[in-house]
């Protein structure tokens, strides 16, 4: 702490150069947090899938839907222990496609028993389960909307015209909450019954189950004991696990991963260049001043400290601003709800954003360092001279 000053003091003696490699550091952590953000938005559902879940669907297509009386058939499959099923409504608010949110007729018991990650008020479940055209809805989505218990919403349907040709109305009963920030709260669920007696057509069908086994390490198992149930019968099966599922989604739009590891790979190389440059620059700058630290006493190794620690300060200082902009910018919630639903950078990644730092404070100071290290008093001094 002692030479702390000495370190500063050299870091600010080139203020304008300080300050463009502090903004260009800071800009690629602030980088890595928004992609870490949005990567954590596309697999959300993925990550926040239960071990335990299996998703059957039809076997040709998602949009082909199922007999409801497929769910009594697996309840009787041995392994599995509850079953449920939800049904894409592709409900559109005030007449405008900008107003889209994901749109479920679902049976209130077994929906709530199978997803324990929404939380629901006792009351607000009870009230559901008494009306008749009740709906439940994710706090985010309530938010995005202003909507509060009690409030009745018109919705539209492009899929599922109503009999009579009107916009379905639905009472606010309920506002659920996710037991972890990586929970989805934008839904919006109603009840099947009241959808099923309400549609123009199709009645008696759901678009996909959701599978509760008893026993996770036989999910295989039951998933194939599933598909084998239904086959050669006009609605064949697809049953895989809700975490591939949800994957599947993710990856029709490419592999978030690898499109994140290839941006942050060509930016951290860049700024490590960027950074490197600075401190090779600061040191040979500083060569006569090194040579009398070291005549006076210093030792090679508390050189080498020195100007590693000055590197680690100046990628500490960009660094870590760029990660805490990042994290304030989730703070007011999502920007675009209807397509970020899940807004928040996870713990995990603001600890591997602060190793990167380290690191790169590390890399982009360790030539110049062992350079200073073995630079000898009398050649500092001549070239001084």
């Amino acid at each position: 702490m002692r030479f702390l000053r000495l370190v500063w003091g050299n870091l600010m003696r080139r203020k304008l150069r300080t300050s463009l490699t502090l903004l260009s550091v800071c800009v690629a952590f602030l980088l890595f947090g928004l992609l870490c953000i949005i990567n954590e938005a596309f697999s959300a559902g993925v990550t926040m899938a239960g071990a335990d879940r299996l998703i059957v669907r039809h076997k040709v297509s998602l949009i082909m839907s199922l007999p409801i009386t497929y769910g009594a058939r697996m309840q009787r499959i041995p392994g599995v222990d509850a079953t449920t099923h939800w049904t894409w409504f592709n409900g559109i608010y005030q007449d405008d496609p900008r107003n889209f949110f994901g749109t479920f007729p679902v049976e209130p018991e077994s929906f709530l028993a199978m997803h324990r990650e929404y939380l629901l008020p006792p009351a607000e479940r009870e009230a559901w389960l008494k009306t008749r055209t009740g709906a439940i809805v994710g706090r985010t989505l309530a938010d995005r909307f202003g909507w509060k218990v009690g409030d009745r919403i018109p919705l539209m349907s492009p899929i599922w015209p109503r009999k009579g040709d009107g916009a379905w109305e639905f009472d606010i009963v309920g506002i659920y909450d996710g037991d972890k920030k990586s929970t989805d709260t934008s839904g919006f669920f109603f009840r099947y019954d009241y959808f099923d007696e309400s549609r123009a057509e199709g009645q008696g069908l759901v678009g996909w189950y959701v599978v509760r086994v008893k026993d996770p390490d036989r999910a295989a198992e039951v998933a194939a004991a599933i598909d084998a149930e239904f086959a050669n019968s006009p609605y064949e099966t697809k049953a895989e696990p809700e975490g591939a599922f949800a994957q599947s989604f993710v990856e029709q739009i490419g592999s978030i991963g690898t499109i994140l590891l290839a941006i942050l790979s060509a930016v951290f190389f860049t700024i490590l260049l960027v950074a490197g440059n600075t401190m090779a620059q600061a040191v040979r700058e500083r060569t006569a001043e090194l040579g009398v630290l070291k005549a006076v006493g210093f030792t090679n190794e508390r050189v080498l400290g020195l100007v590693l620690v000055e590197s680690c300060l100046l990628a500490a200082a960009g660094g870590l601003s760029g990660l805490a902009i990042a994290w304030l910018l989730t703070l007011g919630g999502s920007p675009i709800p209807a397509v970020f639903p899940v807004f928040y950078l996870p713990t995990r990644y603001l600890l591997i954003g602060v190793g990167l730092v380290l690191g790169l404070g590390i890399l982009a100071g360790l030539l110049p360092a062992l350079a200073a290290m073995r630079l000898r008093v009398a050649v500092a001094l001549r070239r001084h001279a």
